[in-house]
């Protein structure tokens, strides 16, 4: 029998979403504290659906708790960008692949895409483009496939802001993904999935280019 996940109450999800927001539009940075009084403060509740919201943030990967430390936002750098853009570059070609084949409506993927273009902060871009990507490989009819790949998708997203807040490439980005996107709606499966492998593995090279050498995407081609 399947279990059913338990609700998250209200105050909790509305904190959870406001601190994961701020942290992925780069209002809370890598390494910052984040103190549960403060928040509790910031956002008029008590201090319990903070914790809450702070323990589910760390089971996703975007803080780190210590025992020592209290509850920060992650730090991000080369080797934690790999570990998640390694997950990215195995699992979401082949996810946006099976999506074209099985001629999956991208409806939501054109309409992500729009909105990135349309956007007029760096935040509201960020937000469009990890809706993209996510309107990509949702459909592609496996959907412990697509959890695997919403596990990573906080963290991915991390990386990309503080990447973007040192060297900002959207516009760049954004041509790949009307690329991807034109194939995807050609039905070329194939050729999509290879476009998006190439522009997940650029990535990381592009934002750590000094760690090249060692990149995992080197081992995927």
């Amino acid at each position: 029998m399947t279990s059913v996940p338990t609700p998250i109450p209200s105050r909790t999800q509305y904190v959870l979403d406001a601190i994961r927001h701020r942290i992925l539009t780069g209002l809370l940075t890598p390494g910052q504290a984040l103190v549960e009084t403060e928040l509790a403060a910031q956002f008029g509740v008590s201090k319990t659906p903070v914790r809450e919201a702070l323990k589910t943030l760390a089971g996703t990967g975007l803080v780190v708790m210590s025992q020592y430390k209290g509850v920060t936002v992650r730090m991000v750098d080369a080797d934690m960008a790999r570990e998640v853009y390694d997950v990215r570059l195995l699992l979401e070609p082949e996810a946006l692949r099976r999506a074209v084949r099985r001629e999956a409506s991208l409806d939501a993927a054109r309409e992500a895409l729009a909105r990135a273009d349309a956007a007029g902060d760096t935040a509201e871009r960020s937000l469009a483009n990890r809706e993209f990507h996510r309107a990509l490989y949702l459909p592609c009819g496996n959907p412990l496939l697509g959890r695997m790949l919403d596990e990573v998708r906080d963290q991915a997203a991390l990386v990309s802001a503080v990447a973007w807040a040192a060297d900002p490439s959207w516009e760049r980005e954004a041509a790949e993904h009307r690329e991807i996107l034109r194939l995807a709606l050609d039905g070329d499966a194939d050729g999509a999935a290879s476009a998006l492998h190439s522009h997940i593995a650029s990535f990381v090279r592009r934002a750590f280019p000094s760690d090249t050498e060692s990149d995992p995407a080197e081992g995927h081609r």
